[in-house]
């Protein structure tokens, strides 16, 4: 487990499985995300969040006052095959209140400074405007637009430094 001012990160487990899958099911969270998915396919997910470990790194986000579920928080191999990439998703009810930015600064140090990483990308909707914003308060730095899954997608990148 890990700790941010407000938050705590806590390795994925089965027992989170509900609030994952709420999380999944969230159309206002998935809308950038490819949609809403099936509750089997984020159980599979799941499953593969917890047996698969390393070099996945999926944490459960938790406000720490009162150990309410936000989101979730990873960094896992990017598809290109080259990259660690960094991903996030909360509720809608923990929007625009810092939180998202606060992991994700966690993340990035983490990367850096215990997996000893070069590199770290992000990659989200050009037409999610919030998280691009967040991304680059966060010290990312956009590197390419690419069309990718029907939609132009946003790639973002930090180096170690």
């Amino acid at each position: 487990m890990f700790e941010t001012r407000r938050c705590r990160l806590i390795e994925v487990r089965i027992p989170d499985a509900e609030e994952i899958k709420a999380l999944y099911s969230n159309q206002e969270v998935r809308k950038y995300l490819g949609g809403v998915r099936e509750a089997d396919s984020v159980q599979e997910e799941i499953n593969k969040m917890v047996l698969l470990r390393k070099p996945i790194f999926c944490w459960v986000v938790r406000e720490k006052r009162t150990d309410r579920f936000m989101g979730t928080l990873s960094l896992d191999p990017h598809h290109d095959g080259h990259d660690f990439e960094l991903s996030y998703q909360f509720l809608p009810e923990w929007w625009g209140k810092g939180f998202a930015k606060e992991t994700v600064l966690f993340a990035i140090n983490y990367a850096f400074t215990e997996l000893k990483l070069k590199k770290i990308v992000a990659e989200t909707q050009t037409a999610n405007v919030s998280s691009c914003k967040l991304l680059e308060k966060s010290g990312m730095k956009l590197e390419k637009i690419v069309t990718r899954f029907g939609a132009e997608q946003a790639l973002y990148s930090i180096e170690a430094g």
